[in-house]
């Protein structure tokens, strides 16, 4: 075999790319991953969700120190932001994890091959590195992770320079702190960011076309988490869309509209965040010569085995439909390789936890209540609220609730949708439960460790049958 001979090639080293790489290996294959980058981890590792909620934190404790901590009898001299130090441990966080990829890619033995990945041919990677040297990979078999990109301000001509107008990519990494900013996009990567730098003062405005935030979450959470939102200082003017930004001296002027038609009006802001959503990163890699199809949207088309119409070429992760959600690509990556290795590998898309990671968390996995309405599902719903939970009541954390939602008949666990602190920890006990085909009984009988805000997750099981002890 010679040296650019691989039994697996992996096009992406981001979650789902270094995972299922990773796999690989330990499996007995040889195995190559191209990655553009210098560093891997792709967009989650580098600009997405480790720097975001090492920020998150940060501005947490910032915020906490400025206005809670007195109230648990800590009093604290003048509290002052040193943004650069905030940067600076964010950006050390990425190297430290960045670094550790590339130690279990040593570890286990897989080939970390720099540069952009084409396919030539099946069987056939095209590398070219940043100098322009060139390398061609032979494989037994080709996986397609290269995950997603922001997506554009649709109908809006926008020059995004990563200063004034900003992607995620930008917004995690300002130089100061705008006096006012303007987030397009109540999904959770907007508000996340936007409650970042409204921690560290900025006036913060997210405009969502939609009339609610956070598309897609359970409509009674989504509509707390905006209120709780609200009451940390973020403005929102949902049900209406952008049509149109330009730079003007010292910021960026937007037109904005009624969704429904209207009159229009102008908001200012130094500094415009676009988070509209993410596309997949399927472009410029030879798939269309290949023969690898893909749908209206750039998603790559696969079967339950993450085949595509080209044999020996598979793909996963954000290149593929499905929650667009590391944690998925990695789930995607493992059953794909273990697959290929003779091994059975499937992924429940209805079982992928979402969180958003503002404070309080909102965490949900499985269908929510309009989800089950719309398809005529009988249900019942238990709820228990933070304030009757004994260990949210010492830490002051008592915003938020717990939601489950169970099949009327056979009392399956359907949909759990957690609004609180450490939300997005508390729900993998209801994702537990549902991959097993949990009822809420099993969960309500299931002994809950006292003071913890786990047993909120209890009571609310209990609260499905209306047996709820502390409400």
């Amino acid at each position: 075999m010679s040296g650019d001979s691989h039994d697996l090639v992996v096009i992406g080293g981001g979650p789902g790319g270094y995972v299922a790489a990773i796999r690989a290996a330990q499996l007995g294959m040889r195995t190559a991953c191209v990655e553009a980058r210098e560093t891997l981890g792709g967009t989650c590792l580098n600009v997405g969700c480790i720097p975001s909620k090492a920020l998150l934190h940060s501005s947490e404790l910032f915020a906490e120190a400025r206005h809670s901590l007195a109230g648990h009898g800590v009093v604290t001299g003048a509290v002052e932001l040193d943004l650069k130090a905030m940067m600076a441990r964010k950006n050390k966080v990425v190297e430290d994890l960045t670094k550790g990829v590339e130690f279990l890619f040593r570890k286990n033995e897989v080939e970390f091959v720099r540069g952009f990945g084409r396919i030539a041919a099946p069987g056939r990677v095209e590398v070219e590195s940043a100098g322009g040297a060139a390398r061609t990979l032979n494989a037994g078999r080709i996986i397609i992770a290269t995950g997603s990109e922001a997506a554009p301000l649709a109908g809006v001509d926008v020059d995004v320079d990563e200063e004034r107008i900003v992607s995620s990519t930008g917004a995690l990494a300002l130089d100061s702190v705008p006096r006012r900013m303007v987030v397009i996009g109540a999904g959770y990567i907007g508000l996340e960011l936007g409650s970042v730098w409204r921690r560290l003062g900025a006036e913060v405005t997210v405009v969502e076309f939609l009339d609610r935030i956070t598309p897609g979450m359970d409509g009674e959470t989504s509509k707390n988490l905006r209120r709780i939102l609200a009451r940390q200082g973020l403005s929102f003017r949902l049900g209406s869309r952008v049509v149109a930004a330009r730079k003007v001296r010292g910021g960026v002027a937007l037109d904005v509209e009624p969704a429904a038609g209207g009159e229009g009006e102008t908001i200012e802001a130094d500094v415009v965040l676009i988070s509209v959503g993410r596309r997949p990163n399927t472009g410029g890699l030879g798939l269309d010569d290949a023969g690898v199809e893909r749908d209206e949207r750039g998603f790559v088309k696969v079967d339950a085995r993450f085949g595509t119409s080209v044999d020996g070429i598979h793909a996963i992760g954000d290149a593929v439909p499905g929650p667009m959600l590391a944690h998925k690509a990695e789930e995607d990556g493992v059953a794909c390789v273990e697959t290929m290795a003779g091994g059975s590998g499937h992924v429940d898309y209805g079982l992928v936890p979402g969180v958003v990671y503002t404070w309080p968390e909102a965490a949900s996995v499985g269908r929510s209540e309009e989800a089950l309405k719309e398809e005529g599902v009988d249900y019942v719903s238990g709820k228990f609220p933070f304030t009757a939970n004994s260990r949210a009541r010492t830490t002051g954390d008592t915003d938020g609730m717990v939601k489950i939602l169970a099949d009327r008949k056979t009392d399956r666990v359907l949909g759990v949708h957690i609004l609180g602190a450490d939300a997005g920890t508390l729900i993998h006990e209801a994702a537990t439960a549902m991959v097993y085909g949990a009822s809420s009984e099993d969960v309500a009988r299931t002994c809950h460790a006292h003071p913890t805000l786990a047993e909120a997750v209890k009571e609310a099981a209990l609260a499905a049958h209306g047996r709820a002890i502390h409400t």
